[in-house]
């Protein structure tokens, strides 16, 4: 993916055996944007290829820029192997649409019982428990608002993505990022400068509107249920899931019932709302969990602290309601 450069010059020596994995070549079939690439919605049907695999080497690459340790820069790679297809709609599919954390379920268990990388992480002297949870290191990963590898790399990605800033943009603001300590005493990606700051808070609020826009929140329920359909059919097992999203859409197409549902979905153009439900079928009433960023600038304390207008900004995201009933047409 083309902003690999602008994390790291090259992919490290030691990473290379590891992208060759197929537990790490599956990503290359697995999306970011949760199924809403395959709509027609207008924002996602002209959206670029961009691959969980993408992802996590560009994680595994701004965790290796920052801190050197191949143990976080190893973890940061390996900290979606568990998502499966279409990534976050199997948490809309077991109930789990608030905290969407569903999905990486299976992450130790998945790196401890695979061969070929448990050799990969002894030739480099590490074990299992130093790669299967992220979540130990605050540059690969932290909670939210606070600015983390992960959150870092969906937002510079989407934001070119999405087309909202363009990838010199994004060269800048990575260039202005530096490792400085928050509030609570842990390490933490933080700008220079605010402006840098601002500009990135801007771009990664517009992308967390999308993510919880109503096209996104309907198509990722409608696939979830698509998906539930056809496991409660026998159409697919649990263990397909895990599969690659190609072969996946396969298994939905070779059935009547589910291929039509699934061109149904495809067909997905454009929303309706309403206070209440109209008299057709396909309204849906769907809160989701929503993701923001409010970065640390270095030495100065937190954006919001810093800009009343982006404080306002990220209030009024977060109150934003989703109480609202939604309807998708072709």
């Amino acid at each position: 993916m083309e902003q690999w450069p602008v994390y790291h010059g090259e992919v490290p020596d030691f990473l290379r055996d590891y992208l060759r994995l197929p537990m790490l070549r599956r990503l290359r079939d697995v999306g970011m944007n949760c199924g809403c690439e395959y709509t027609s919605f207008p924002r996602f049907r002209v959206l670029e290829p961009y691959s969980r695999f993408d992802h996590s080497v560009g994680v595994a690459l701004i965790v290796w820029h920052f801190t050197g340790d191949a143990a976080q820069a190893v973890a940061g790679l390996l900290h979606d192997v568990a998502t499966p297809v279409f990534a976050h709609v199997v948490d809309f599919m077991r109930g789990d649409y608030m905290n969407q954390e569903a999905t990486e379920a299976g992450t130790e268990a998945m790196i401890a019982g695979f061969r070929e990388l448990q050799a990969l992480l002894e030739r480099d002297g590490l074990a299992t428990g130093d790669v299967c949870d992220y979540h130990r290191y605050p540059i690969a990963d932290n909670d939210s608002p606070r600015l983390s590898a992960d959150r870092l790399e969906y937002t510079l990605g989407n934001s070119v993505n999405f087309g909202l800033r363009s990838l010199n943009e994004v060269r800048r603001m990575y260039g202005d990022l530096a490792v400085g300590v928050n509030g609570e005493g842990q390490p933490e990606l933080a700008f220079a400068h605010e402006a840098l700051a601002s500009d990135f808070a801007d771009a990664a609020l517009a992308c967390s509107g999308i993510y919880v826009s109503d096209e996104d929140r309907y198509a990722m329920q409608r696939l979830s249920e698509l998906l539930r359909r056809a496991v409660d059919r026998g159409i697919l097992g649990e263990e397909d899931l895990y599969a690659t999203e190609p072969e996946v859409v396969e298994r939905l197409r070779s059935d009547a019932d589910t291929a039509a549902r699934w061109e149904a979905f495809r067909a997905l153009r454009r929303i309706e709302t309403a206070a209440m439900p109209g008299p057709e079928q396909g309204w849906r009433r769907i809160a989701a969990k929503k993701r923001c960023i409010d970065p640390l600038v270095l030495g100065r304390g937190r954006l919001s602290e810093l800009s009343p207008s982006f404080a306002e900004a990220l209030r009024d995201f977060r109150e934003r309601s989703q109480d609202h009933w939604i309807l998708g047409r072709p």
